[in-house]
C-alpha cells in the first residue's frame, strides 16, 4: 500500500515506523513549525523509533494528500481543525484510519462522527487498542482492532496490516470500540491518582467498576455493552492503568502529587466529554466525575477517591 501517515509524535511515528516495516510504501507528514518533526529530518530518530530510509518525510499537506490510505493520529482536540484543512482536498478513492482513543471535549463526539461532518462519502475506519511504542520496538507483540462500518474496509485494513508484532481482530461496533477506547483513558488518569495516593490495591475495584460503567453508556448509546470488555477498553487496562510507559496514568499520579507532567494526556479532555455524555443519555459515570472534580473543579484528591470507593456499601458494582 501506499500511506500517508498525518502526525508525527510517538505514534503517528511509530505508526510510519511499523508499517514501512512490513512492507508498504509510507509518507509520514508533520507540521514545518512542528520540533518533533524537524528532529525526525535531522536525524531520523525521535528516540523511540528510527524510520528506515525508504520513509519519505514531509511537510506538504498536498503530497501527503497523494496516498489513496491516510492513516491520521495528533491530538484529538486538534481533530476537527485539522478536517477543516483537509476539505478543499480530494478524497476520491481514499480510505481513513483514525489511529487516537479520545471524545471531543466541547461536543462528546466521537471522532468518526466527526470524519462524516465533513466526508461522509469516504470509508473510514479506527485502529484502537493496547500497545506501548517502548514495548513494540522491544518486540514485544500485542493485539489490536480495526473497526468500520465497512465490512470490506476492515477485511482490507487487517489484511494489509497484520504482522508477527500486531494481530488484528476485527470490530462490530463502532461506537463502543470508539467510546471504550476513549474512556479507558480516563480510567487511566484515575488509576495514576491512586498511585499517587498510596492507594494502588484499588486499581481492582476500579477496573470493575470501570468496565460496568462504560458499558453501561455503550448500551445507552446504541452500542453492545460486550464491546466494553473487549480490547478496546478492558483489553487495554493493562497498558493503561499499570504501565509505567502510560501518559494518562502518569498524569494522573503527577497531579496529585503536585507535579508538572508536562506530557499530552487525552484522558483529561475526555472526561469533560464523557460528563456531557452521562448528561445526554442519563447515564451514572462516577469515575469520570470523581476525576474532573479533581483535575478540573480543583477538589482535594485524597477525600473525592475515598468517597467514590465507599459510595455504595449494598451492592457489588
Amino acid at each position: 500500500m501506499q500511506i500517508s501517515v498525518i502526525g508525527c509524535g510517538r505514534w503517528g511515528s511509530f505508526l510510519a515506523w511499523y508499517l514501512s516495516g512490513i512492507g508498504h510504501q509510507v509518507t509520514l507528514y508533520g507540521r514545518k513549525s512542528s520540533q518533533k518533526f524537524a528532529r525526525l529530518q535531522q536525524s531520523g530518530t525521535n528516540g523511540l523509533v528510527t524510520l528506515n530510509e525508504q520513509t519519505n518525510l514531509t511537510s506538504d499537506l498536498g503530497e501527503a494528500m497523494t496516498s489513496p490510505t491516510l492513516v491520521i493520529s495528533i491530538g484529538v482536540q486538534s481533530f476537527r481543525g485539522l478536517m477543516e484543512q483537509l476539505s478543499s482536498y480530494d478524497f476520491s478513492g481514499k480510505t481513513v484510519v483514525l489511529c487516537m482513543k479520545g471524545l471531543e471535549a466541547g461536543t462528546g463526539k466521537r471522532l468518526t462522527q466527526i470524519f462524516e461532518e465533513y466526508r461522509p462519502d469516504t470509508p473510514a475506519a479506527i485502529w484502537v487498542g493496547p500497545g506501548h511504542v517502548q514495548d513494540f520496538t522491544r518486540g514485544i507483540p500485542n493485539c489490536m482492532v480495526i473497526d468500520s462500518r465497512s465490512m470490506q474496509v476492515k477485511k482490507n485494513l487487517v489484511e494489509a496490516f497484520s504482522s508477527e508484532l500486531i494481530r488484528f481482530y476485527y470490530g462490530d461496533d463502532l461506537i463502543g470500540n470508539e467510546i471504550g477506547a476513549a474512556s479507558k483513558n480516563v480510567i487511566g488518569i484515575a488509576a495514576g491518582m491512586l498511585d499517587g495516593l498510596n492507594k494502588t490495591a484499588l486499581k481492582g475495584a476500579l477496573m470493575s467498576r470501570g468496565t460496568r460503567e462504560i458499558a453501561r453508556l455503550i448500551r445507552k448509546m446504541g452500542g453492545n455493552e460486550i464491546t466494553a470488555y473487549g480490547l478496546a477498553h478492558l483489553g487495554d487496562y493493562q497498558a493503561t492503568v499499570f504501565s509505567s510507559f502510560s501518559h494518562n496514568r502518569r498524569f494522573g499520579e503527577a497531579f496529585v502529587r503536585g507535579e508538572n507532567y508536562g506530557e499530552l494526556a487525552e484522558g483529561a479532555a475526555t472526561t469533560q466529554a464523557m460528563l456531557m455524555l452521562a448528561k445526554r443519555y442519563r447515564a451514572e459515570l462516577p469515575i469520570s466525575d470523581a476525576v474532573n472534580r479533581v483535575i478540573n473543579g480543583g477538589e482535594e484528591p485524597n477525600r473525592v477517591l475515598s468517597d467514590l470507593f465507599l459510595r455504595s456499601i449494598k451492592m457489588e458494582f
